[in-house]
């Protein structure tokens, strides 16, 4: 072979974390989590299906897509799932009384938090956007739902939650922050601090 093949780094990270999640209009659950390798590499894979996804992205009244985030939503239930299969009971274990795990947490988000507010959402957008007219953009419709704000509302309450397990999870996994990742500067700009180009800094 032309290189080596490059090595896998061990799953790193505290050996323990108080882990608290609030959780919309029921209240939160909180514990100590000590997370084994396998929660470690569960971690990683859930952090990073959360921070590439629009559901821990802010949703301004003029922008974003209420379907969007949804089905968004619906794939990360489906694939936190598929994760918690995967690595097995590694990732459940048994919790001496105010301990949390891996599955907890994740089970906790899909059934309290996820589920409630898919099955009630998810059958009234789909009413409404079957009564859209051939000829109405999809988005003018959907901005037009008289419905919106309030599932705004709730989405913005599933987010807060979301980011919260998704900080966790970067705590855990001994990762960096791939969530408030600075903004990228223009070309031809120098260092951040130093004037643009052509402008003196006594000017």
């Amino acid at each position: 072979m032309g290189h080596s093949q490059r090595r896998r780094r061990r799953p790193s990270g505290p050996s323990q974390i108080t882990a608290t999640l609030a959780i919309p209009f029921v209240g939160e659950i909180s514990g100590t989590w000590q997370p084994a390798d396998a929660e470690r590499s569960a971690a990683w894979e859930l952090y990073l299906e959360l921070v590439t996804r629009v559901s821990v992205e802010e949703l301004d009244p003029e922008e974003g897509f209420l379907r969007e985030a949804l089905s968004s939503l619906y794939t990360f239930f489906d694939t936190t799932r598929e994760i918690l299969r995967r690595y097995g009971p590694d990732v459940a274990p048994p919790l001496a009384p105010g301990h949390v795990s891996f599955g907890v947490l994740a089970v906790t988000v899909l059934n309290r938090v996820l589920r409630p507010l898919l099955a009630s959402w998810h059958p009234r957008l789909t009413a409404y956007e079957s009564q859209r007219p051939e000829e109405c953009d999809p988005v003018a419709w959907e901005r037009g739902w008289e419905h919106a704000p309030a599932l705004r509302a709730q989405l913005a309450e599933v987010r807060r939650t979301l980011v919260s397990l998704a900080r966790t999870l970067q705590e855990v996994a001994g990762v960096s922050d791939l969530i408030d990742l600075p903004a990228p500067r223009s070309p031809g700009l120098g260092p951040i601090g130093a004037p643009p180009p052509g402008v003196s800094e006594g000017s």
